[in-house]
């Protein structure tokens, strides 16, 4: 083939053909997939921590929300249904009366609430009754001291629902023209069938009042009811309906009988007297929300006296109508309730919360030690540091958001309640924080260096030491929760700031202790002790991060949960010593056996009481409270006497606080004539009205006995009233004397005495025929036990369980509890992410040891050696602080609404509490760390072996 010439003319030039198709390859790996597949076991640790940090911060809320409504809710159920609802009055109008007239005005009434509060409409009652009773003359009625029964007439139109009818039928509803007169026919009217049998009338009798001008009004018993539960609140402020009332007249008495009469007689109930009308409104209790309190006060008000009632009296048209409710009142007191609890509910939910802020915080800078190099990797080949923390983002946002999400499903689940945004609010910051952690500190540690500032860390304690001490201050002269307002956050945390001061002074103080420790040990034979001191006073992980010693963040975490978790139980532990205290006294011992008026207890009752297994100290006594003392500034004075053997009574004075005193002052000194002054105890009360010198005492059954004043106490068991005026005698003189006083009406006993055995020994001594022959008291008095027992038995268990049951105080300990537990687990889970960090140097220094000989006792004893000095630090340190809070921030707090009663302000420094949560937490992480070693060391070791040093 011939090749043309150069100068020959080129062919013309193709057509151009478009370029192929690149052929088509795999494409990339999606980043957060590969990464999360790379490390499974971390993405999962990942999302279980967050799982978990987000559950706690969802449920807490919640709980505190359904704590507090429910506390809410019992202290109104107790107040009673009078004291919740709205008592509507207003004078029946001149004409026109009607059940009609009553039912536009209650659905006027109703029309204004529903809004923060609710009216439970099955439960309304309204209608109208007279202001004053009218005499009935009939002469065959019952007349006690010859004074005529009273009536009053009701018309409300729920009483069918309530009552039973027995004879005759019920008033008509149907209008009753009248006949010649106004008064005729007579009103129609129902009587409890109790009524008509005090006063004397029945089915058929017209009872006539006091006549008048122009007639004599007068009522005929048509029908007779019974009341199956008088109990029911709709009888409330209807006492004389279901059964007749007795009203004292001077010495005398005469019967009281209301009764019901129908809306046919409505518009002529004015014959009998001046009628009003009344609606009563009870509150729906069940419905009311703690944390709305505040607008249901402002609207209960408004109604009472406000724009509501403004308004209320002119869509009724009736100007004279007035509200008025105990409510605002209460929920001023539910204010004051929640806020003295609130030290105790919020420090445990702060403590949790710090907790949990430094465990995520710890994992945060863990993950980004342990990426260290692959992230100056990617720095290094190009990679921006905001695309790789776009990147780190993008992990974090697959593992943590699905775990937050289900979290807070789980908490709303869990534990219902109205209130969802707090919770959401709490859920998405806990959530946020575990997201942002990692990529943070990644961005930290791929910022170009800086000089270093050795100024920075000095201000940043400085600040923090500053903030303590304002916040110890501000509680010290206001409290946690001050009076008015709610609590200060600044105030709740003031004791983990004292946790966060004892953390960084010991991150100083540590290593340099343990350096010390190390240089000692080095000095003995053997390499295990010195060897750990020497890395844990140096920290791990030196060569990769930089640290001069080790990490702040596990020790702040267990110094968070140890100081929260002792200054809770030393609050704790102050409530149920006060609230044992305040029982003792209520009781006058740890058990106790009372007789009524002057009725004397079984013979050998108290013999065999004292001989009951647990019964140290046995005191039986006399006493009488119509004694009276001659001589005083006041000639005579009504006095409490007490009659009881010395020793006894002067130990139970002695274990209950409560006037304790030498025995041997009312001992009778040798040779002393039988006739001389007996050695009495005077109360303060009543030696500030007695001078001194010797005095006469007339017991209250007769005779008289010289007493000399031998001391003055303060308070006394049997009657611990501070202001009561008393005296107390030894038996051993004052039972000759005074009749009746050998035989005791009263018992006390110490110990821990079976409630119910002691029950069954008093019903054993009484004599057969005693339960119906001996008297029994009209109203037993608070805290003793059946009406049925003619001895009642008290004991101070019972009184701490009544004490203890209000539902404020348990939500607040439940909460507490739950927080001190999470708190731990959040510290544990720090030092254990620490240890497991350093994992692998750990494992390859255990290697090379166990190439030189190193035993695997010996190589779990290093692993100890290097975790537990800062453990054991933490926990000194942590107990040290809860000491310093409870004596710091202590004396500030009122106890009184936990324990159910008042008490001194303050809370008692015991080391029980304390020592119990540091060397609990302290033992639980000795253990965890103990079986991490033991299970995963030597698998690493081998490990280790097998592969070699790569690092």
């Amino acid at each position: 083939m011939t090749t043309p010439p150069p100068s020959a003319t080129p062919p013309p030039a193709a057509t151009p053909r478009p370029p192929a198709a690149p052929a088509s390859g795999p494409r990339p790996a999606p980043w957060v997939r590969t990464r999360l597949r790379a490390a499974p076991l971390g993405t999962l640790l990942a999302a279980a921590l967050a799982f978990v940090a987000v559950l706690l911060a969802a449920a807490l809320p919640r709980a505190q929300d359904r704590g507090a409504d429910q506390a809410l809710r019992s202290f109104l159920d107790h107040s009673g249904s009078t004291r919740t609802s709205l008592q509507v009055t207003a004078p029946a109008p001149a004409s026109g009366q009607s059940a009609q007239a009553l039912d536009r005005t209650l659905e006027s009434l109703l029309a204004r609430t529903g809004n923060t509060f609710h009216v439970d409409v099955d439960t309304v009652v309204h209608g109208t009754r007279t202001t004053k009773r009218q005499p009935l003359l009939n002469p065959e009625l019952s007349r006690p001291h010859r004074l005529p029964p009273e009536m009053s007439l009701l018309y409300v139109q729920q009483a069918q629902d309530h009552v039973k009818l027995v004879e005759g039928h019920w008033p008509s509803d149907a209008p009753r023209t009248a006949g010649g007169t106004a008064y005729d026919p007579p009103l129609q009217v129902a009587l409890s069938r109790q009524a008509a049998e005090t006063i004397g009338a029945r089915v058929g009798s017209v009872l006539g009042s006091a006549p008048l001008l122009d007639g004599t009004p007068s009522v005929e018993v048509v029908g007779v009811f019974s009341v199956p539960d008088e109990t029911d609140d709709f009888w409330v402020n209807m006492d004389c309906l279901p059964r007749a009332c007795k009203k004292a007249v001077g010495e005398s008495y005469l019967w009281e009988a209301d009764a019901f009469i129908g809306a046919g007689d409505l518009d002529r109930m004015d014959l009998w007297g001046h009628n009003e009308d009344f609606w009563r409104l009870p509150v729906e209790v069940g419905r009311l929300r703690a944390d709305r309190l505040d607008a249901t006060e402002e609207e209960i008000a408004s109604y009472v006296a406000g724009p509501t009632a403004a308004a209320i009296s002119f869509d009724t048209r009736r100007e004279r109508i007035r509200t008025t409710s105990w409510l605002p009142e209460l929920f001023e007191q539910a204010h004051d309730r929640r806020q003295a609890a609130a030290p105790l509910a919020l420090i445990g939910p702060a403590g949790v919360g710090g907790v949990a802020f430094v465990v995520l915080c710890l994992a945060g800078a863990l993950a980004a030690d342990r990426r260290d190099a692959e992230l100056r990797l990617m720095l290094a080949r190009g990679g921006s540091r905001s695309a790789i923390v776009g990147r780190l983002l993008g992990e974090g946002a697959v593992t943590v958001l699905p775990a937050a999400a289900a979290a807070t499903a789980l908490a709303v689940l869990l534990l219902p309640t109205p209130r969802l945004a707090p919770a959401l609010v709490s859920a998405a910051t806990v959530a946020l924080l575990a997201l942002l952690a990692f990529p943070v500190r990644a961005a930290v540690l791929l910022t170009p260096p800086r000089p270093a500032g050795r100024w920075r860390r000095p201000v940043a304690e400085l600040l923090v030491l500053t903030a303590t001490a304002a916040a110890v201050l501000e509680v010290r002269r206001r409290g946690v929760a001050p009076a008015g307002s709610d609590p200060d956050p600044l105030l709740v945390a003031s004791p983990l700031l004292l946790a966060l001061c004892g953390a960084l002074l010991l991150a100083r103080v540590q290593p340099v202790v343990t350096g010390w420790f190390a240089r000692a040990a080095g000095r003995r034979s053997g390499l295990v002790g010195f060897l750990g001191l020497a890395r844990a006073a140096r920290g791990s992980g030196v060569r990769a991060t930089g640290r001069s010693g080790p990490s702040v963040l596990p020790m702040v975490a267990l110094l968070l949960a140890i100081t929260t978790g002792g200054f809770g139980a030393a609050v704790l532990q102050s409530v149920e010593a006060n609230r044992l205290g305040v029982a003792r006294l209520t009781v006058g011992g740890d058990a106790a056996i009372s007789a009524f008026g002057k009725a004397e207890l079984p013979e050998g009752l108290a013999k065999a009481a004292g001989e009951l297994p647990g019964v140290r100290t046995s005191v039986p006594l006399w006493i009488d409270h119509d004694s009276a003392l001659v001589g005083t500034v006041q000639r005579s004075s009504q006095v409490n006497l007490i009659v009881v053997e010395a020793a006894a009574y002067a130990e139970l004075s002695r274990v209950l606080g409560c006037g304790p005193f030498d025995p041997a002052l009312l001992a009778t000194p040798g040779g002393e004539p039988a006739d001389a002054p007996v050695p009495a105890l005077f109360s303060s009360g009543l030696a500030r009205l007695g001078g001194s010198g010797t005095f006469t005492l007339q017991p209250g059954n007769g005779g008289e006995v010289r007493v000399r004043g031998a001391a003055v106490i303060d308070c006394t068991p049997a009657v611990p009233a501070g202001d009561a005026a008393t005296v107390v005698l030894p038996v051993s003189r004052a039972a000759a004397l005074i009749s009746g006083a050998d035989r005791p009406n009263r018992w006390f006993g110490l110990g821990s005495v079976d409630g119910d055995r002691l029950r069954a020994l008093v019903r054993s001594a009484l004599p057969a025929a005693s339960a119906s022959e001996a008297p029994s008291p009209a109203a037993p008095a608070p805290g003793t036990q059946p009406a049925d027992e003619v001895y009642p038995v008290r004991t101070s268990a019972d009184a701490v369980a009544e004490l203890g049951s209000d539902p404020l105080q348990r939500s607040a300990e439940r909460l507490f509890w739950a927080s001190v537990a999470g708190a731990a687990g959040f510290a544990l889970l720090a030092v254990l992410l620490t240890l497991m960090r350093s994992v692998p140097e750990r494992a390859a220094l255990l290697a090379r040891l166990r190439t030189m000989g190193l035993r695997r006792r010996q190589g779990v004893a290093l692993i100890l050696a290097e975790t537990l000095p800062q453990t054991l630090a933490a926990a000194l340190g942590g107990a040290l602080v809860a000491a310093a809070a409870v004596a710091l921030l202590g004396p500030a707090l009122d106890l009184s609404t936990l324990v159910g009663a008042s008490v001194p302000t303050g809370v008692r420094l015991t080391a029980g509490p304390v020592l119990t949560q540091a060397l609990g937490l302290a033992a639980l992480v000795a253990a965890a760390v103990l079986v991490e070693a033991a299970t995963s060391g030597r698998r690493q070791i081998t490990t280790e072996l097998r592969a070699g040093d790569q690092r």
